[in-house]
């Protein structure tokens, strides 16, 4: 299918697509009943992220039942590092308990191990999942584009550097501080990594590709410029000399707050994603698609509450590129018919 007949790609290209496109974070998981049966019989989290077939099958499973104007790819943040050699596996449950856990990379020994230059072809289960799931698109739901992703330096360097996610990171956060050194060469080798991964992603299929910086709100304005935006505008500079000019890029800076407007401005990406935090109806970035931003635990309490907070974007968004969106992931607890709702009434305007 031509990329202008999609509604995604429209709007990412500065077109005000009205009604907007809609995905959700995390809209292939663990609230849905199929996807937990598919991910036991895979045998665990990490498995399933390695399956190609059981991968793709997850990323359909939210397309059977919503019209989604957006697939994205399944897999982790954390599969970088795992694609440069570091250590990983999850704890018991995976994405339902513990997460992942990393063997911590904190000196020189650590950083040598790394193989940057590895990450794509050591990913090559992923990219045949990107593979499969374009194809499926193309024969099956073919207004849909495929969003590919990765972490982001500073996000995925938060998960190297402490090992596991929950704790407010405080390892990486000191060495931002105490060791900036170091925190930059492992910034310069997780550039390199993501690069290769995310080409191979858009050579596999992905129509647009995705920076999660998760945790770029735990660091201070000088913080931010340096670990967050700085890195940010290095990769999307190679990716675009790699795609294109023209191939989609969303950054998605959660919790930036006034770090926001400079991320828009300077990070090369063509839509920025914003957290429930941001006020709609305040001061906006220009020039670029916005995606976000409904709080997900108004998705699960649904009714009332979820209309009214869906009309107050819609409202707030008119006229402008944007692609409705959670400020976050989907929770466990959401129930599948306020999913439903929600894409419903989006798909009206």
């Amino acid at each position: 299918m031509d990329p202008s007949d999609k509604p995604f790609l429209r709007a990412l290209s500065g077109e005000a697509v009205w009604p907007p496109p809609i995905w959700l974070m995390r809209q292939a998981g663990r609230y849905l009943p199929e996807y937990r049966a598919t991910k036991e019989k895979a045998g665990g989290f990490l498995e399933l992220c390695l399956n190609p077939e059981l991968s793709a099958e997850v990323t359909f499973q939210p397309l059977r039942r919503f019209p989604m104007d957006a697939a994205i790819l399944f897999t982790d943040l954390p599969m970088l590092p795992w694609a440069m050699g570091q250590g990983l596996r999850y704890g018991q449950g995976g994405d339902d308990g513990v997460g992942p856990i990393l063997e911590p990379v904190r000196d020189a020994a650590g950083l040598a191990a790394l193989r940057p230059q590895d990450a794509a072809r050591r990913a090559a289960p992923i990219m045949e999942t990107v593979s499969r799931i374009r194809a499926g698109l193309e024969r099956d739901h073919t207004g849909t584009a495929l969003i590919g992703f990765a972490g982001a330096p500073w996000t995925v360097a938060c998960y190297m550097i402490d090992g596991r996610g929950g704790h407010g990171f405080p390892v990486a956060r000191g060495m931002a501080e105490d060791d900036p050194a170091f925190l930059e060469s492992l910034f310069e080798i997780l550039v390199e990594a993501a690069e290769h991964y995310l080409v191979a992603q858009a050579e596999a299929g992905a129509e647009a590709l995705m920076l999660f910086d998760s945790w770029a709100g735990l660091l201070p304005p000088d913080g931010f410029e340096r670990w967050v935006l700085d890195p940010t505008i290095v990769l999307t500079a190679r990716l675009r000399a790699r795609l294109g000019p023209d191939f989609p890029l969303i950054g998605f800076p959660r919790l930036a707050g006034p770090g926001i407007p400079a991320y828009a401005a300077r990070a090369g990406v063509n839509a920025v994603g914003l957290d429930e935090t941001v006020d709609l109806t305040g001061p906006l970035p220009e020039g670029v698609t916005l995606q976000g931003n409904l709080d997900s635990r108004t998705l699960v309490a649904g009714g009332e509450a979820l209309q009214e907070a869906t009309a107050h974007i819609l409202d707030a968004m008119r006229g402008r590129p944007f692609v409705f969106n959670l400020g976050h992931g989907i929770t466990p607890d959401t129930p599948i018919e306020h999913v439903a709702a929600l894409v419903e009434r989006v798909h009206r305007g």
